[in-house]
């Protein structure tokens, strides 16, 4: 059997592989509540546009593990912080004329300081994704300078609530276990290999006049979430799959003019499958994923279906090549390094 066909084998035995995910049901909730309480809250005073801020705030609930463990809330704070200061920087350079272009190097920067702290203290979630995925998403959300305050109002508002219902769940059903301060090393070449992806991808996908680059900068970092070719291969190949067909339920739902806060409930439930499915296979939670991200932009700023139908699958195709290119780069890199590090 030739080595390429034996390659082909290992990258679909792992492209459907289900991994068990203990605890899953943690970050789920603590997603799913928050997300579902910041957008009830600002369906309910007419500010639903501001939808995206909450969602970026709520990401602190997901970090520091699964497991309850003692302790965690520290992290989870830290990377609420991560998330606001990623809110303000993107909502200041949605203030300007020139934001289209203004945002590949901001996000450039972002995903070499995801990168960075993401090795050197051992997050889980890994990698710079969620931190390129506010920036530049929030950049792409024309604001004034007045508004910038709002957005990381909100964002952290979300923060606060998902680092409180962590700390309820510590005392609740706390194991006693101590969350450990694990420090790890930092890999340049890594973070280097993210930042020219996103660059590339942003770049690219600006220039070709697609309307939502942040997917195309959010997809290039995907693959570096996971480390060796073959992972990173199928995380792409995942993200793709996973995407496409998320895109069927996501026109099944944006076919439907449902109220704000019926879309509400609606959000939030996917949050919680996507916390439910994502450690056990990532294409699954793509499934999930795809509409949430659909749904979000239409509560902020509704657009023509079949046109943010096209464009997630466009952009999700771009960076995923173009991630995938740099990460097979970085692997040549390695190998022909005098370390010899595969």
């Amino acid at each position: 059997m030739s080595s390429d066909r034996r390659r082909l084998e290992r990258l679909m035995q792992e492209s459907v592989r289900v991994s068990p995910a203990p605890w899953s049901h943690s970050p789920a909730w603590r997603a799913s509540v928050t997300l579902l309480v910041g957008l009830v809250t600002l369906a309910v005073t007419g500010h639903i546009e501001l939808a995206a801020y909450a969602c970026f705030g709520t990401f602190a609930s997901i970090y520091g593990g699964r497991q309850p463990l003692r302790g965690r809330w520290r992290t989870q704070t830290a990377a609420g912080a991560l998330m606001c200061a990623a809110v303000l920087c993107g909502a200041l350079v949605a203030t300007s004329s020139h934001r289209a272009w203004l945002v590949i190097p901001v996000a450039a920067v972002w995903a070499a300081v995801g990168s960075v702290l993401s090795d050197r203290y051992v997050l889980r979630p890994p990698g710079p994704m969620f931190p390129v995925f506010a920036v530049a998403t929030c950049a792409a959300l024309p604001v004034t300078f007045s508004g910038v305050g709002v957005a990381v109002g909100v964002a952290a508002a979300a923060a606060l609530i998902a680092v409180v219902l962590g700390l309820l769940e510590e005392r609740l059903v706390g194991t006693g276990a101590t969350v450990e301060a694990n420090r790890g090393e930092v890999r340049i070449d890594h973070a280097t290999a993210v930042v020219a992806a996103v660059v590339v991808a942003g770049t690219v996908s600006t220039a070709l006049g697609l309307s939502h680059t942040y997917w195309a900068m959010v997809a290039a970092a995907v693959p570096f979430g996971v480390s060796g070719l073959l992972a990173q291969t199928t995380r792409g190949l995942q993200r793709v799959v996973g995407t496409i067909v998320g895109l069927l339920l996501a026109a099944a739902l944006l076919s439907v003019s449902l109220p704000a806060l019926v879309l509400a409930m609606v959000v939030a439930a996917l949050q919680a499958v996507t916390e439910l499915l994502v450690g056990r296979h990532y294409g699954l939670a793509l499934v999930s994923i795809t509409p949430l991200s659909l749904l979000m932009v239409q509560l902020g700023h509704p657009q023509p279906v079949d046109a943010l139908l096209w464009s997630r699958f466009a952009e999700t195709l771009l960076g995923v090549v173009v991630g995938l290119a740099a990460a097979f780069a970085l692997r040549e890199f390695r190998r022909l390094s005098p370390a010899g590090v595969e």
